[in-house]
């Protein structure tokens, strides 16, 4: 039986692992990362579809009588910016639209947070039951794996966007 020399085997292990440690290293990031966009992507969703029901709620049945429960843009705002949890709300823009057409933009979200204008507006009776509202998110998102990417500061990657979209009919 044949002795191998072991000085000949010397640097083997390195190598291995050097081919299969930077694949199994940008396979682990790229999971991390799709990770994040996922959660991004389902807590914009869940946030949009819990504001167009916070507006449904909240039409003008909701202000006759000795009751005031209108709400605001601000308190949209508020609402969408306590279901966003992990998502940086200055890379958010939401329109509002009523079922006369009226939108409203908040580019970026935080922008709105003090608005005191109320919505569903009663101009053209866009906050009686019945009538649709509908609210639109985007966010773009910048995948931080990028910058760790050998040469990635000299050269512009786009932002993955997100998008979601709700409509419902205002309940009374």
């Amino acid at each position: 039986m044949k002795k191998t020399n072991p000085n000949k085997r010397r640097g083997a292990v390195l190598m291995e692992f050097t081919l299969a440690g930077v694949a199994a290293i940008t396979s682990v990031i790229a999971t991390v990362q799709l990770s994040i966009g996922l959660w991004h992507y389902h807590t914009l969703a869940y946030a949009v579809h819990e504001a167009t029901r916070y507006v449904a709620s909240h039409g003008r049945g909701c202000t006759t009588g000795t009751t005031s429960c209108s709400i605001t843009i601000g308190n949209i705002a508020s609402k969408f910016g306590s279901d966003m949890v992990g998502v940086p709300l200055d890379s958010l823009s939401v329109t509002l639209v009523t079922d006369s057409g009226a939108a409203t933009t908040c580019n970026p979200l935080t922008v709105c947070s003090t608005n005191t204008t109320r919505w569903p507006p009663t101009s053209n009776l866009d906050n009686t039951a019945g009538k649709r509202v509908t609210i639109t998110a985007n966010y773009a998102s910048v995948n931080s794996a990028l910058g760790i990417w050998p040469g990635a500061g000299s050269q512009r990657f786009s932002p993955l966007s997100f998008s979601a979209s709700s409509t419902t009919v205002i309940l009374f």
